[in-house]
């Protein structure tokens, strides 16, 4: 469970363009969910978190509330911007993933066209002593399944697919 959540073999053994960033990382987790949605509306999405984290506000956005509108201007990206303030984009490719590093930290969200829907999976690879790399993946775990599982439902909404 703090290894994968929702990521398939399939999804667990592919490779991510993190896998480049930090290829001798101590640990790495696969995290995944299904979007009922265009791929185009959940990578609309994902360029949201150039502004907030869309997890527990609360905890990691200072009580802000991470936005429920999309901003159609965050998705023109390019290398170097700021991603859920402490995360650089490394790279990214339009409908298909965007990559982030910070520290010791690379992670990436890639989405693609799954039965009529999305696939999402993000890949986080922890750095540096692996002891550290089990305390992060476990406090990821939680604050990443609630970021994919709102991102999932403002994706959803977009595209007319959930009323509440």
């Amino acid at each position: 469970m703090i290894l994968n959540w929702g990521a398939t073999a399939q999804e667990r053994n592919a490779a991510l363009p993190c896998d480049v960033l930090t290829p001798a990382a101590a640990l790495c987790a696969d995290r995944a969910v299904s979007i009922d949605a265009p791929v185009s509306t959940a990578f609309g999405w994902l360029c949201q978190l150039r502004v907030a984290p869309y997890s527990y506000d609360l905890i990691d956005n200072f009580g802000r509330h991470s936005p429920r509108t999309r901003n159609p201007e965050l998705t023109q990206l390019r290398t170097g911007q700021r991603f859920m303030q402490i995360f650089t984009l490394c790279s990214f490719a339009e409908d298909e993933h965007v990559t982030l590093k910070t520290g010791k930290v690379a992670v990436t969200y890639a989405v693609r066209d799954c039965a009529g829907g999305t696939r999402l999976h993000v890949r986080v690879r922890f750095d540096g002593p692996r002891l550290i790399g089990w305390a992060m993946a476990a406090g990821d775990v939680v604050m990443m399944r609630k970021q994919l599982l709102t991102l999932r439902d403002l994706a959803e909404r977009e595209a007319g697919r959930i009323t509440s």
